[in-house]
């Protein structure tokens, strides 16, 4: 019993001495006065961001090489990757049993003409009527018109590049039966000197985005839309810039996304069609009042910082943020150009603490300050 009373006794001194301590320091802060800390006034900038969405690239032109008539492949001429010429053969197409419908289709023909030939002289002698050369004229026709559709099957086994540009992938080899059902092309033919760009937008970002635009109407507002950058799949940026050149004109009920393209020059053959990537849209805030995220703190979901008053005392203030760009937020409200807030150490005060204000310069607490003001 007298154990449990002993410790209580040393329990309670512990407190009381804790409790004095605690007394004793913050009357020995009080004492001191106010603490330097360093204070910024907030400025207005011109800041860009990047909203970045995923891509997929595509050439200008994107063929697919099918097969018009049905057959064995007997020759692939070209190789995934190469570049041809409109009208280059590609592959070749078994044509021994078509040729043997050729010869007898030229057969039909000579025979045919022979006929007419034989019946013009008993016409004119008026030996037979003119309605029987007539027939055999029409039996000629057809049998030319027979001899041509086997021709033209002939020709079509020999497939040929409809358009300049690159080979894909080559989906068929020698022995092959297609024909023109198959669902799968031979291969696809793509002019990649420019390719596009497609990427969606969801309809909030969409009405924002053009909002910020003026215009008089939606082509204008193309015309007038900044150039985007390319973010490639290793996560460099393509070094050139590409320009929106449509929209389209619903919005998808499944998605919600608005469908964009973009265009982009290619003339050093990086970019491959079926490449994906990220496209950046910057969005420029013109003379904006910018306060470095290092100097906010957050409080029941809400970002505040801490302002300075006349008396050097600080009072909370909320911020409404509009975009955040790389250290900084882009602000308006409360704060305004020419405030001095607390830069950093807000963990550190409550509101009504008094400081010591010590200036500094905005680059020396964002360190992204190049890549950010213009």
């Amino acid at each position: 019993m007298k154990k449990i009373i002993y410790f209580s006794l040393f329990i309670s001194a512990a407190i009381f001495t804790s409790c004095a301590d605690s007394n004793g320091g913050q009357q020995a802060a009080q004492a001191q006065g106010p603490q330097p800390y360093p204070v910024l006034e907030v400025p207005t900038k011109t800041v860009t961001g990047y909203t970045s969405y995923p891509t997929s690239i595509e050439g200008v032109v994107n063929s697919e090489v099918r097969a018009k008539v049905s057959g064995y492949i007997t020759d692939v001429l070209v190789d995934a990757g190469s570049k041809v010429r409109k009208g280059q053969l590609l592959f070749k197409l078994e044509t021994q049993s078509l040729s043997g419908d050729a010869a007898a289709a030229k057969a039909n023909v000579n025979a045919a003409k022979v006929e007419v030939e034989k019946l013009k002289p008993l016409v004119e002698k008026e030996i037979i009527s003119s309605v029987q050369l007539e027939t055999a004229k029409a039996q000629l026709a057809q049998a030319e018109a027979n001899y041509n559709s086997i021709a033209a099957n002939i020709d079509y086994a020999n497939i040929k590049s409809p358009v300049d540009g690159y080979v894909g992938n080559i989906n068929f080899r020698n022995g092959a039966l297609v024909s023109p059902g198959d669902p799968t092309p031979l291969t696809t033919i793509s002019q990649t000197d420019e390719v596009y760009a497609f990427f969606s937008m969801n309809e909030k970002d969409f009405l924002s985005f053009m909002n910020t635009t003026e215009a008089n109407s939606m082509e204008e507002k193309i015309k007038n839309l900044p150039q985007i950058n390319l973010i490639l799949a290793n996560g460099n940026e393509y070094e050139k810039k590409g320009t929106i050149e449509t929209i389209s004109g619903e919005i998808n009920q499944q998605t919600g996304t608005v469908t964009f393209r973009a265009k982009f020059d290619n003339t050093n053959g990086l970019l491959r069609n079926g490449s994906s990537g990220t496209v950046k849209i910057p969005n420029v805030y013109e003379n904006a009042v910018i306060v470095p995220t290092l100097s906010t703190f957050e409080q029941q979901g809400k970002t505040f910082v801490y302002k300075m008053q006349p008396d050097s005392s600080l009072v909370a203030s909320s911020l409404n943020i509009i975009a955040e760009i790389n250290n900084v937020y882009v602000v308006d409200g409360d704060v305004e150009e020419g405030a001095k807030i607390l830069a950093k150490g807000a963990n550190k005060v409550q509101p009504g603490t008094k400081i010591q204000p010590q200036p500094i310069a905005l680059d020396s607490i964002v360190n992204s300050f190049n890549t950010v003001f213009k």
